[in-house]
């Protein structure tokens, strides 16, 4: 998002983290509402661009708000997308990315309200490392041409004793059309819920499994190095061949020796 979107979507989030508080895991029942929302906005382009038009007035694209969903979805619901639509967007498209990203936010908040917000983000990795393990898997649920809550149905059967929470999100991430490739949807709400816990998620790639004193070691190192918190998952593809390939957000700091391999060909051919 542009700066304006980001700003409006910053001012939106703190808003809602007060009510988040107060609805404990009934946020995920304002997640799933948030959801609908922006199925709504996704799906009518004359509605996004009649709640982002710099030429109306807050208080006019507030009222269309309430005439549209006062009844439909909870009144703390109403009042957060009134705020919104008083709020100045780069993109008439980043309305309904930023009530999408409002939803993850709503339904991880339910699980950190229940002390569950690291069973969640662990069980996200784990569906994620499902993934990125079977290709079968993800051409099946890249199909488009399949019916979405087939494809739904199919990954939910997989992750059937995960969190309610867990199991919302990625049928949201399943069903609904994404940008990037569903592994980087599911990284993206994973890094959300680390966000929650104060902590960066440092992905790890090894040939091998990491020993306990060797990921507290690289735990020791990152967290040196960011000054935070890291919470380290850790996957195994032995096509690394050795070394460690460690993703920290969109930095990427690979050390495998098949990259090693990779960029001694590439010097060798240049």
């Amino acid at each position: 998002m542009r700066a304006s979107s980001q700003a409006a979507l910053s001012a939106a989030s703190e808003r809602w983290e007060v009510s988040l508080r107060e609805a404990g895991e009934r946020g995920r029942e304002l997640g799933s509402q948030l959801y609908e929302v922006a199925d709504a906005l996704a799906g009518s382009g004359s509605l996004r661009r009649a709640l982002t038009d710099p030429g109306r007035t807050g208080d006019a694209k507030a009222r269309l708000v309430g005439a549209l969903f006062d009844g439909k979805v909870a009144p703390e619901v109403v009042d957060l997308l009134a705020g919104m639509v008083r709020s100045r967007w780069s993109r008439e498209e980043d309305l309904g990315l930023a009530v999408e990203e409002l939803a993850a936010a709503s339904v991880l908040s339910a699980a950190q309200s229940r002390d569950a917000l690291l069973e969640v983000e662990e069980e996200l990795f784990h569906t994620e490392r499902l993934l990125a393990s079977s290709r079968e898997l993800r051409a099946a649920l890249a199909e488009r041409d399949v019916d979405p809550q087939r494809r739904a149905a199919l990954l939910d059967s997989l992750i059937a004793a995960a969190s309610p929470e867990t199991r919302l999100l990625v049928h949201r991430m399943v069903t609904t059309p994404w940008a990037g490739s569903l592994i980087s949807a599911l990284r993206h709400v994973g890094e959300l819920a680390a966000a929650r816990r104060d902590r960066l998620v440092a992905g790890v790639t090894a040939a091998a499994p990491l020993t306990q004193e060797q990921e507290a070691r690289l735990g020791r190192i990152l967290e040196g190095a960011y000054g935070r918190s890291v919470q380290i998952n850790v996957g195994v593809d032995p096509a690394v061949i050795g070394g460690m390939r460690i993703q920290v957000g969109a930095e990427v700091i690979d050390g495998t020796t098949l990259a090693r391999l990779q960029d001694a060909r590439r010097r060798f051919a240049g």
